[in-house]
């Protein structure tokens, strides 16, 4: 099939439909919209003034440096985000016999609700590491608690991950401005609201392991428990969680001074790489997923973890962080670090810490 000359032969998608990197799979997708015919002057459009054009066999050629911007955000960000790496601190990866003689692998546990609500706190916490949100600045907020200071888009940008895309779209497209509090609550369908019950995310749990397995860290498999078949996900790739939990294990049980590693790396491409790390232990925590990582653990150093973490918590859920490594040392948006404590402030008040 072939296409106008004066046709775009490779575009940005419009509308952020899905919010994935599109430049691939639309390079040979020829244009929808009614553009010019013939000599392509104006069939640029909008085009012409964000987009370099090159000749490729007498036809024209648009590259979105839009596109570049997305792709070199992508190689700064880590591979798994905030709620995928509790995620699968949360999967069991040993056999365990049950009542009626199976094994259960690569699954969540059926009795821990505390990480669905975990895992929406965490999604506030990633599109704030990658500048999605922040705190609504406005000098009278600090008269609030942090859970009660409202939150705002600074960002449009979609990310390319579905679930913060999904939240992103609809912090933005809400009038009304809610709090960190409000807003876990709203994701983790926590209201008595019916107005608002369409702001749940649902299956947040099946769709992260679904990423895992497109991402190559899990795969797919059917068991039958007693009279159910369900899906569980495995892991394929143990060096991923390998490298998760041990660096858990390293920030838990580390002898260094102070009660918090330093937040900041210069030398990694990775942004606030140790603040991510002490942001995804105390999730795992609230979560009731950590015993997992320090199941390797003797009875004496899993007791040195467990009071670690809860320095940590109590360290980084108040703004500014009260540890001594992290005054001078954090590199970011105050607006976007409170909305880290307030998070890690929302956790502290769940049933699974007190």
């Amino acid at each position: 099939m072939s296409t106008n000359n004066g046709g775009l032969s490779r575009r940005r998608g419009a509308g952020g439909g899905g919010g994935e990197d599109s430049t691939h799979t639309n390079s040979s997708r020829p244009s929808s919209t009614g553009g010019a015919p013939g000599g392509g002057g104006g069939g640029g459009g909008g085009g012409g003034n964000h987009g370099h054009r090159s000749s490729v066999d007498g036809g024209k050629v648009f590259a979105d440096p839009r596109d570049l911007q997305i792709e070199n955000e992508n190689k700064t960000q880590p591979r798994l985000t905030l709620m995928e790496e509790v995620l699968l601190l949360g999967l069991k990866d040993k056999q365990i016999a049950t009542m009626a003689g199976e094994a259960r692998l690569g699954y969540l546990s059926f009795w821990n609700d505390n990480i669905s609500y975990t895992l929406r706190g965490c999604i506030l916490m990633e599109l704030a590491f990658r500048k999605r949100i922040a705190m609504v600045k406005d000098p009278n907020r600090r008269k609030y608690a942090l859970a009660d200071r409202y939150i705002e888009v600074v960002n449009e940008k979609l990310t390319g991950e579905v679930l913060l895309d999904e939240t992103l779209k609809m912090i933005n497209s809400t009038q009304e401005r809610m709090s960190v509090g409000q807003w876990i609550d709203l994701l983790s369908g926590e209201t008595w609201n019916v107005m608002k019950v369409g702001f749940q995310l649902k299956q947040v749990r099946e769709r992260l392991a679904k990423g895992l397995v497109d991402k190559g860290v899990l795969r797919t498999e059917k068991r039958n428990f007693l009279i159910f078949d369900m899906a569980t996900h495995p892991v394929t790739d143990s060096a991923v969680k390998e490298e998760v939990v041990k660096r858990a294990c390293t920030t838990l049980i580390s002898r260094s001074n102070g009660s918090t590693p330093s937040l900041t790396d210069r030398e990694s491409p990775m942004v606030f790489q140790q603040l991510r790390t002490v942001t995804m232990v105390c999730a795992a925590y609230a979560a009731n997923v950590l015993e997992n990582a320090l199941m390797y653990l003797n009875h004496e150093m899993r007791e040195v973890a467990y009071t670690k973490v809860d320095e940590l918590l109590s360290d980084y859920s108040q703004y500014p962080f009260v540890s001594p490594a992290s005054k001078n040392e954090v590199a970011g948006n105050d607006l976007q670090m409170e909305i880290i404590a307030a998070v890690l402030n929302v956790f502290t008040k769940m049933d699974s810490i007190l």
